[in-house]
């Protein structure tokens, strides 16, 4: 969480009249838009209805063909598939969608999912050999194997044919493999470049099905596209918000056994699932299982057909993220320790012996988010070194990474987060040399996390109509947060903290007259040097599900005493 009371205002801009005016919509919603980069009626009835003319044609893929063609083989000849997915939410949503979509059309397909500390991340020739030896002849890679170019070269040598699906940045060169679903490869004729890693598997299964008439069959894996989809922040924009909205859909009307399980331990209201429900209870307990232990769990939750063997699944799940929010909270409490806070350098570099590699990428997170710099935390072992990096928006890392790429043994990533391997001899020169790039590149910028205000409005003038208002939206998350308000000059009356740590706040609002609910999750501490009256509040406008249909409550992101800031 960042440190709020550092935080930057920055209120966007209202819309030109004309814009205002042209749009068939309240003001609100039109100013919404407007901020959303929507500039045309055309855009926005698009935006806001979101529906099946966003799911684009899946042979707009160069070599989409290709690759159902392949599998088509494969299913009439009955030999061994491997999906090669990856231990995070959006690989084993991507692994079950391949493998289930297969096995329907009674393929022989099993998933292979790495071990994040043996193997790590993307193909590897020792499990492709093995794989050979087996009797597997072809590989279906999913959110990874763009990068993977001696790997496929190998492959081709050894008999196995690899259909690359993936959907992050390539290298200049492109592996050799049989087929590549990759709407980043440059060239790309694909109409939408966003897609996760389950997005771009979701459309070889969708293009396998409708090549056979049976397009209809494959809609109830959207459940499974949402779920990667929304933990891998990618832009909830243009077909994205299609799959995310008809697969949040199917998870409230028709959850899974898994989905059933983990809503009862973790207490998320089924029927009241939306994104934010993904990012902050299910993405983590999926992803906990490739921290701590093998992502396989994950994958048999999603794909679990009976209640029965899905709970000892979730149980577990639930225990191992309780253990990584714990040994999180330990890093990331070490970490800080080392910090010279008066003194901060450009980029943040932990580097440690003990970290476990699976919550590296957590630990850097939390560090960026609360000193608003780009973070490495580095796990040392005899001979080597893994470092998770996450940044912000003014610092590209997998840019800066690439400037050091003769000193890793393999790295990959996006703009705000990425990862590496180096031989431990290397690792003085690379943190010395990113040190130093970093102060450069971030020379003269400044150093605070900011909040993007969408509106500057009256506290008065919010109802319930104004939340359904909000509603059409939906679905947030990257790229189309939840709309932020600021409201000046009110009355804080009462407030206490709550929560097992005492970490959040619930505060009693007045403002004309009219009391307010607010609450403040994780921010007790930042907030509490300015719970005076009267103050000004950045926030998102919420239901309160506690108290009634018709109640509604302030998500409160920051404060501040009132004029002090924007």
């Amino acid at each position: 969480m960042k440190i709020l009371a550092n935080c930057l205002w920055k209120l966007k801009p209202a819309p030109p009249e004309k814009t205002s005016q042209n749009f068939p919509y309240p003001p609100l919603i039109s100013r919404l838009l407007h901020n959303r980069g929507i500039e045309t009626v055309e855009e926005a009835e698009l935006f806001l209805s979101s529906d099946r003319r966003l799911n684009h044609n899946p042979f707009l893929f160069p070599d989409m063909e290709k690759a159902v063609s392949r599998i088509y083989k494969a299913l009439l000849t009955g030999e061994k598939i491997v999906v090669y997915g990856d231990f995070d939410a959006d690989g084993l949503t991507a692994t079950a969608v391949l493998t289930t979509g297969i096995a329907r059309l009674g393929g022989n397909v099993t998933p292979y999912i790495p071990h994040r500390v043996t193997e790590g991340y993307g193909l590897k020739i020792s499990a492709l050999e093995k794989h050979r030896t087996e009797g597997v002849s072809l590989i279906i890679s999913t959110d990874c194997g763009i990068t993977a170019i001696p790997e496929i070269k190998r492959a081709n040598k050894i008999g196995l044919d690899v259909i690359v699906t993936d959907h992050h940045t390539p290298l200049d060169e492109l592996p050799p493999a049989y087929a590549i679903i990759n709407p980043k490869v440059p060239g790309e004729t694909y109409p939408f470049k966003e897609l996760a890693g389950v997005g771009v598997a979701y459309k070889l299964i969708q293009a396998l099905y409708r090549n056979l008439g049976r397009e209809d069959e494959t809609r109830d894996l959207l459940d499974l596209v949402a779920i990667g989809t929304i933990a891998d922040i990618v832009p909830i924009l243009n077909e994205n918000r299609y799959l995310v909205k008809e697969g949040i859909k199917l998870l409230n009307a028709e959850p899974r056994p898994g989905i059933i399980e983990m809503a009862q331990l973790s207490r998320l209201h089924l029927g009241e699932i939306e994104p934010e429900s993904i990012s902050w209870i299910m993405a983590p307990r999926l992803n906990a299982a490739g921290r701590l232990q093998h992502a396989l769990a994950g994958y048999k939750l999603l794909t679990a057909t009976t209640i029965s063997d899905s709970q000892e699944l979730a149980l577990w799940l639930e225990n191992k993220n309780t253990e990584r929010q714990q040994l999180t909270v330990h890093f990331v409490e070490k970490a800080r320790a080392r910090l010279d806070t008066q003194f901060l350098p450009a980029l943040l570099i932990f580097i440690d012996a003990e970290c476990p590699q699976g919550i590296s990428g957590l630990v850097a997170g939390r560090l960026s988010d609360e000193y608003y710099r780009p973070s490495i935390v580095i796990k040392t072992n005899a001979d080597s070194a893994t470092g998770s990096c996450r940044s912000i928006p003014d610092f590209n890392i997998i840019q800066a990474l690439s400037r050091f790429a003769h000193l890793f043994s393999h790295f990959g990533g996006h703009a705000q987060a990425a990862g590496f391997t180096l031989p431990i001899e290397n690792l003085d020169a690379f943190a010395q040399g990113i040190s130093a790039y970093a102060e450069e590149t971030l020379s003269g910028v400044e150093l605070k996390p900011f909040i993007d205000i969408d509106i500057d409005t009256d506290l008065s003038v919010l109802c319930p109509a104004t939340l359904r208002e909000l509603e059409r939206l939906a679905p947030f998350g990257e790229a189309n947060p939840k709309p932020v308000f600021l409201s000046r000059g009110l009355n804080i009356t009462d407030y206490r903290s709550m929560g097992s740590n005492n970490e959040h706040l619930k505060l009693r609002i007045k403002h004309k007259g009219r009391f307010w609910d607010g609450v403040a999750f994780r921010q007790a501490k930042e907030l509490n040097g300015f719970l005076q009256s009267p103050v000004d509040i950045v926030y998102n406008l919420e239901q309160d599900k506690w108290c009634g249909t018709d109640t509604l409550r302030l998500k409160i992101i920051d404060m501040s005493p009132a004029g002090t800031k924007i």
